[in-house]
C-alpha cells in the first residue's frame, strides 16, 4: 500500500493538469496563444517587469500576422489581457513540472515509489513533455503567415494533454487500489474507448477552426440535415483542408463529423449503462459509470448550448465549459475501465 501523501500527490496533480486544460481553454477563446513570441523555459518565468519591458514584448507582438491581420491599434492595457492568459499558461506548467519532478526525486530516494507505479508514472512524464514541446509548434505555426495557431496542431496539443490525464488517472486509481487487473472489457467498452478519443481530437480540431462560428444552429446545419458543401464533389480538396480559412469545406465537415460521432457515442454509453447493471460488476464500478453517464449528458447539453450561442463569437464560458467535462469524462472512464477489470 502507498502512503497519503503519494495518494495526495497524485491527486493533487490530476488537479492541476485538470486546470491547465482549462487555462489553456481560456487561452485559446481569448485568442491569447500568440501573446508571447518565444519559448524560453528558464528566462520566460519571470512576466515582463516594467515599462520597458513590456514595450519590448509588444513590440516582438506587433511583427506577427496576429498583431497586423486582426489587432492592429491594439493598446498596452488590451495585450498585457491577453499576455496574461498565455503566461499564466506556461507558468502553470512550469508549476506542475517543479510540483511533480521535485517530490518524485524525493519519494524514490526514500523508497516510497517503487517500480510498479514509477511503470504507471513515465508514461505521465513522458506525454506531458511531449505536450509542452507540441505545445511551442502550436505556437510557431501561427507566427508565421497566419494570424492563428493551427488547427489541427491545437487539436494534437490537446488530444496529448488528455491522454497525459489519463494516464495520471490511471496512476492514482493503481496508488488507491494496487491489485493487479483480473478480466477483459467487452468489445462496446472497448468502442466507446476509441470513439471518446476520436470526439475529443475533432473538437480541437473545431476549436481550432471556430467551426461553430458556421453552423450556429441545432439540431440542423442552417436547415439541412448535411450542408450543401458537402455533397459537391468539387469542395472535397486537400487545399481546402489546409487553408480551412478560405472555405467553409472543412469547418463545415468537422462540426459535422464532431455531431455525428456525439449521437453515435451517446447511443453507445446509454447502451453500456444497463449492460453494466445487469452484469456482474459492484456496486462501486456501477456508480462509476452512472458518474460517466451523467458527465456524457451534461457534455451533450453543454454542446448544444455552445453551438447555438457561436454567433459573432465563441461563447467563452460554455467553450471552456464543455472542454473541463470533457476531461472529467475522460477521467470516469479511466476510473471505469480499471475498477471494472478489477472486477
Amino acid at each position: 500500500m502507498y502512503s497519503r501523501v503519494i495518494k495526495y500527490w497524485l491527486v493533487l496533480g490530476c488537479v492541476l493538469l485538470f486546470f491547465q486544460v482549462i487555462i489553456g481553454g481560456i487561452t485559446r477563446i481569448t485568442g491569447s496563444g500568440l501573446s508571447i513570441t518565444k519559448w524560453e523555459i528558464v528566462t520566460g518565468t519571470l512576466p515582463p517587469m516594467n515599462a520597458e519591458d513590456w514595450q519590448v514584448e509588444f513590440d516582438a507582438y506587433k511583427v506577427t500576422p496576429q498583431y497586423q491581420k486582426l489587432n492592429v491599434g491594439m493598446t498596452m492595457p488590451e495585450f498585457k489581457f491577453i499576455y496574461f492568459w498565455e503566461y499564466f499558461h506556461r507558468l502553470w506548467a512550469r508549476m506542475m513540472g517543479f510540483i511533480f519532478l521535485i517530490p518524485a526525486v524525493f519519494f524514490t530516494i526514500n523508497k516510497r515509489l517503487d517500480r510498479p507505479l514509477w511503470s504507471k508514472l513515465i508514461p505521465v512524464i513522458s506525454f506531458a513533455v511531449l505536450a509542452a514541446i507540441f505545445g511551442w509548434i502550436m505556437v510557431a505555426s501561427g507566427l508565421i503567415d497566419r494570424p492563428w495557431v493551427n488547427a489541427y496542431k491545437l487539436s494534437i496539443h490537446l488530444s496529448i494533454a488528455a491522454i497525459t490525464f489519463a494516464f495520471l488517472v490511471r496512476a492514482t486509481a493503481y496508488a488507491f487500489n494496487p491489485i493487479a487487473v483480473k478480466s477483459r472489457l467487452p468489445k462496446l467498452v472497448l468502442s466507446i474507448g476509441i470513439f471518446l478519443g476520436v470526439q475529443i481530437f475533432l473538437g480541437g480540431i473545431m476549436s481550432g477552426m471556430k467551426a461553430g462560428l458556421y453552423y450556429p444552429t441545432w439540431p440542423d446545419m442552417y436547415g439541412q440535415v448535411v450542408p450543401d458543401i458537402l455533397t459537391d464533389s468539387a469542395a472535397w480538396t486537400m487545399s481546402n483542408l489546409e487553408f480551412y480559412d478560405k472555405s467553409p469545406f472543412a469547418p463545415a465537415l468537422i462540426q459535422a463529423l464532431h455531431r455525428v460521432v456525439a449521437y453515435a457515442l451517446f447511443i453507445m454509453v446509454i447502451i453500456q449503462f444497463f449492460k453494466v447493471k445487469q452484469e456482474e460488476f459492484t456496486i462501486k464500478v456501477q456508480k462509476i459509470y452512472t458518474v460517466f453517464l451523467v458527465l456524457v449528458l451534461c457534455q451533450v447539453v453543454v454542446g448544444i448550448l455552445t453551438v447555438i450561442n457561436c454567433v459573432g463569437h465563441i461563447p467563452l464560458i460554455l467553450g471552456v465549459m464543455h472542454q473541463g467535462i470533457a476531461l472529467l469524462i475522460v477521467g470516469a472512464f479511466v476510473l471505469f475501465l480499471y475498477e471494472a477489470r478489477r472486477t
